[in-house]
């Protein structure tokens, strides 16, 4: 869930630094598939798309988070979250390769789906595990992880790291490695007892 509210803040803060590269691929794809150069407006439009449509992704996914919640579990649901974030990095690593700037608002979309479903279910999913006097404590780690996440974003978006023209897909792509985290710790870690007791009428499971 960590991992999770982390990719959140570096989805968020990750797509500022690469704007001139982004806006420069959007003409050029559009001269080459168009054969005329599109105007300032059409450009500007595009990169709102770009920027915009992660939250209509959040939308979603914190509109599905209590369904999917209850309907597969809390661990379940955080694990199905990475799909759509594979999905979208893989649709943003690959979009310059494809030529197509259409692929970064699809990612940017999938993405946002992670970010608001994974952001409601860890925040019940941590407050429903962890021991009473811990339960305040834990449930602050999705703000200090987006906080960090936002930090790892304006990190790798510097000249000096990945915040070139050549490395800017793989900048947007980045977000894959705390999914990838997650993916490969989360299994271990056990479901919520509130959903084993209330949900799954499983008792021994709870205790």
């Amino acid at each position: 869930g960590i991992t999770g509210a982390f990719h959140y803040g570096l989805q968020v803060s990750i797509i500022n630094s690469p704007a001139e590269y982004i806006q420069s691929f959007i003409r050029e794809t559009w001269l080459k598939r168009y054969g005329s150069s599109p105007s300032a407006e059409m450009i500007t439009l595009m990169w709102s798309f770009i920027v915009s449509i992660y939250s209509i992704g959040g939308l979603l996914g914190s509109s599905s988070a209590g369904y999917l919640s209850v309907r597969f579990g809390r661990k379940k649901t955080m694990l199905l979250a990475n799909i759509p974030a594979l999905l979208g990095a893989a649709l943003m690593g690959l979009s310059r390769l494809c030529g197509s700037f259409e692929m970064i608002i699809a990612g940017r979309l999938f993405s946002g789906v992670c970010g608001g479903l994974a952001q409601n279910v860890h925040i019940m999913y941590a407050g429903e595990c962890a021991p009473r006097n811990l339960r305040g404590l834990i449930a602050i780690t999705a703000s200090t992880s987006i906080a960090a996440g936002k930090f790892v974003g304006f990190a790798l978006g510097l000249r000096e790291v990945l915040g070139v023209e050549a490395l800017w897909p793989i900048l947007l792509a980045a977000n894959a490695v705390p999914v990838l985290v997650q993916l490969l710790t989360l299994p271990f870690f056990p479901d919520s007892p509130r959903y084993l007791l209330i949900d799954q009428k499983d008792k021994e499971g709870c205790i």
